[in-house]
């Protein structure tokens, strides 16, 4: 049954947490060398150890626009149009969309049921017995890795999908690289790489802290991890493609 006070005191606390959470960072920054390792690991497993998915998706996005579009606009003599349609498709839409996906699919699971064992094996309690905040050991580490991590995958996989696009383009008319990439340049404004970044700052702020949430939620039972890592990938897709319907809405109002 839906209980709308319980959604109510779990959205306060989710905001807490992220708030918490974002008080942390400047303690982190100054005195926390201890975590971080979390953080080098952190940005390792998720945007290092994800470059070479990323790579064939970009690519084969970036050659799937210019293979059915190019063939389209050429009977209706728009060839151009094709530069503000990669530029639609891969920087502003899929291109922080698909990585953040990337990133739930590895780095969601992982973090929730990575939190989920050290509460389950008392370990989150043996830092709060020796006066170390997990939230600042645990959960600001894995915040600025997954966010910092979306945000250069996010650039990696919108380079690669330009870069597959060129490579498909050779097929139709061969074309001089300056010439391609420099009428990308005329079509692309700061509009769209703003966009694209804040993207990928908000997806990487709901996959980390989501994970984190959902991995301190767990009590006693060992069976509670697996169900914690399913929760944290299920919400954080679920608030990933709201969260880009509502960016890209307000977008084209303010565009309009």
């Amino acid at each position: 049954m839906w209980n709308p006070l319980a959604k109510i005191k779990a959205v306060l606390y989710n905001l807490g947490f992220f708030a918490k959470t974002l008080k942390g960072v400047g303690y982190f920054i100054k005195h926390s060398q201890a975590s971080f390792k979390i953080l080098v690991m952190q940005i390792l497993f998720t945007f290092v150890h994800a470059l070479g998915i990323s790579t064939l998706l970009a690519l084969a996005i970036g050659a799937a626009v210019n293979i059915i579009g190019t063939p389209m606009l050429v009977q209706f003599s728009q060839e151009q149009l094709i530069y503000s349609i990669l530029i639609t498709i891969i920087l502003r839409e899929l291109g922080p969309l698909l990585t953040a996906f990337i990133v739930i699919a590895r780095s969601a699971t992982a973090i929730a049921t990575e939190i989920a064992g050290m509460v389950i094996s008392h370990e989150v309690e043996a830092y709060i017995s020796v006066g170390v905040d997990p939230i600042e050991h645990l959960a600001v580490p894995r915040f600025l890795g997954v966010t910092a991590s979306l945000v250069l995958l996010n650039i990696y996989f919108s380079v690669f999908g330009l870069a597959g696009s060129y490579m498909v383009a050779q097929f139709f008319s061969s074309m001089p690289m300056d010439y391609y990439f420099g009428n990308l340049l005329q079509h692309l404004n700061l509009r769209d790489v703003m966009l694209s970044l804040i993207k990928s700052v908000s997806f990487g702020a709901i996959i980390s802290i989501g994970a984190v949430i959902e991995g301190f939620s767990v009590e006693r039972a060992s069976t509670e991890v697996p169900v914690a890592g399913l929760r944290a990938v299920s919400s954080a897709f679920a608030l990933c493609i709201v969260v880009n319907v509502l960016l890209s809405a307000l977008y084209y109002i303010v565009m309009v």
